[in-house]
């Protein structure tokens, strides 16, 4: 999953991201079994599957008359890769800025 834009916008959208933590946490479940609980249609649901398997963030399985979505693994680590190299960037920063505070305490 080489385009981390497309899966931002896609959980950038509440359901979508509600759905997607849902499958994190449950694992595999249908359409119906996301639906239920909620006030959302089935055509709605439907359409932010579609979106989540389109961004690649989501796969869908059949058995028999039933749709069972799972969240792919390898779109969790690329986002995981991603966080993850900016948090060094981050780090490095503030490990600098450490540094300059210590010496201008040190001149003090």
């Amino acid at each position: 999953m080489s385009d981390l834009s497309a899966t931002f916008a896609a959980l950038g959208e509440p359901t979508r991201f509600a759905i997607v933590e849902r499958l994190l946490r449950e694992g595999e479940l249908n359409a119906g079994a996301l639906q239920s609980g909620t006030s959302i249609s089935a055509p709605a649901i439907s359409r932010h599957l579609k979106v989540l398997r389109k961004a690649g963030i989501v796969v869908q399985r059949i058995d028999k008359q039933q749709r069972i979505y799972a969240v792919r693994p390898e779109a969790v680590q690329a986002i995981s890769a991603w966080t993850m190299s900016h948090k060094e960037f981050w780090q490095a920063s503030f490990d600098r800025l450490a540094a300059i505070l210590d010496q201008e305490a040190n001149r003090k």
